[in-house]
């Protein structure tokens, strides 16, 4: 039986939808939602013949998955039958999580490989990886990096996975407090720099990194005759007034790393360590968001709407010029444009950006331990490396990796601000512990702050 990453009940009325959660949540609830960019879906949109520079995103708005509905029959029938209907609904997401690995055990030539949504390598890089070492690689796509956790957290008594790919710094704390990985030195860490591996006990390796930045749009920059933003507080100046576009954090990968950054740019409740220390505010980071708020920032629920709707240079040439996204977006839609312009687009704001660290995991309890370890150190290995620019749009933690020249002639003219191609100079950083322990506490506050 597969499990079940997502179920989402529907019941008739308001009253029993808010009665059946009630009785459920306590068992089986994804909190986090998060959306982060997918240019295999770039990839995707242009053999469907859309327009060009549309960027869309793999992952749902709304939660994915098999939707288990409660329909018909009168309101006061189910009222009275709602212990046993949640009930039932209840026992099928345990009983789905508890049987998910009874269908397919791992055989000794197999390794399972758990990942996000967005994982996308080229076919031939993972049969090379087969043909190497005698294993078949088995993907396991498990929703977003939220819901992949929560079914790993869930199952680990009876894990369905060898290896975990794609918890990054922000959900790392979780993932190492519910004891999912066994310490394994991976081949080439060595080639990986101390600032990314983050774990001192080696439960996870590092395989990529990147930066969510605020994006601009030079073209409208440019027809208005208005410079862009350099930093966090110039998003608040009056001439950006309904200028920006960002996502809200508890249902947004950027959206919370935005929020991160900024927090990190506080240097007070958080206690951040900033790289870009220079450009910090020295007060309260949810007094930044009230004038950022006075200032008519837009928010939405995932980037794919503010990307492709709301941004001025996204799919449908929104209104709004400013958007949280990513750093190498503007790299990805200059690849995919049709035809290729000389230089990108769209730019990015250097004292915005936030850093995010992919890992991946040998799983405690793992059916093939030793094909497991073979597949981290496969990760990290120049063939997959060099592979993930152009697949997925993230920077390889090998150092010693050449990045592809479809890449780097982009990269070397997003921004003058900006040294080493897109990877942002100076970008913010917070230490996974600190956001494990306030992640939760952080957005509410932000909630409260921006949304009501």
């Amino acid at each position: 039986m597969k499990p079940l990453t997502n179920v989402t009940i529907h019941i008739p009325t308001p009253s029993l939808r808010g009665a059946c959660d009630e009785a459920i949540q306590g068992l089986w609830r994804s909190r986090r939602s998060t959306h982060r960019f997918d240019p295999f879906a770039l990839l995707a949109s242009r053999r469907k013949a859309v327009k060009p520079g549309l960027l869309r995103s793999a992952r749902n708005d709304e939660r994915t998955g098999r939707s288990l509905e409660v329909e018909g029959g009168l309101n006061g029938y189910l009222m009275n039958h709602i212990p046993r209907i949640c009930l039932a609904v209840a026992l099928v997401l345990t009983a789905g999580y508890a049987t998910a690995g009874c269908g397919a055990q791992n055989a000794a030539n197999q390794v399972v490989l758990m990942t996000h949504e967005s994982f996308n390598v080229p076919k031939d890089v993972l049969k090379k990886f087969e043909n190497e070492t005698g294993l078949k690689i088995k993907l396991l796509a498990a929703g977003d990096t939220g819901q992949m956790l929560n079914q790993a957290i869930l199952t680990k008594s009876s894990p369905s996975a060898d290896v975990i790919y794609g918890v990054d710094n922000t959900f790392l704390a979780r993932a190492l407090d519910a004891d999912l990985f066994v310490p394994y030195v991976a081949k080439d860490i060595n080639s990986v720099p101390t600032q990314f591996r983050l774990d001192e006990k080696s439960r996870v390796t590092p395989v990529d990194y990147g930066d969510v930045c605020v994006n601009y749009d030079k073209t409208y920059f440019k027809e208005h005759n208005l410079t862009p933003p350099t930093s966090l507080p110039d998003l608040t100046n009056p001439k950006y007034k309904n200028l920006l576009t960002v996502e809200q954090p508890a249902t947004s990968s950027p959206g919370l790393a935005f929020m991160l950054a900024t927090i990190a740019a506080s240097h007070t409740d958080a206690n951040a360590s900033a790289t870009g220390a220079a450009q910090a505010q020295n007060q309260d980071w949810t007094a930044f968001w009230r004038q950022l708020r006075n200032n008519d920032v837009q928010v939405v629920t995932s980037w794919n709407i503010a990307y492709n709707n709301s941004f001025s240079a996204g799919a449908t040439k929104g209104s709004h010029p400013l958007v949280v996204s990513y750093a190498t977006s503007p790299i990805a839609q200059a690849i995919f444009s049709q035809p290729p312009p000389s230089e990108p687009q769209t730019g990015i704001v250097a004292g915005t950006c936030f850093r995010q660290v992919e890992f991946a995991g040998v799983v405690k309890g793992a059916k093939n331990s030793r094909g497991a370890k073979e597949l981290v150190n496969f990760l990290l290995s120049q063939d997959f490396q060099q592979s993930i620019p152009l697949s997925m749009f993230v920077y390889p933690a090998n150092a010693d990796v050449e990045l592809p020249k479809d890449f780097t002639k982009y990269a070397s003219v997003i921004d003058a601000e900006l040294q080493h191609g897109p990877v942002v100079n100076r970008p913010y950083e917070l230490d996974y512990r600190q956001i494990g322990a306030n992640r939760d506490r952080w957005i509410e506050e932000w909630d409260n702050v921006v949304l009501h």
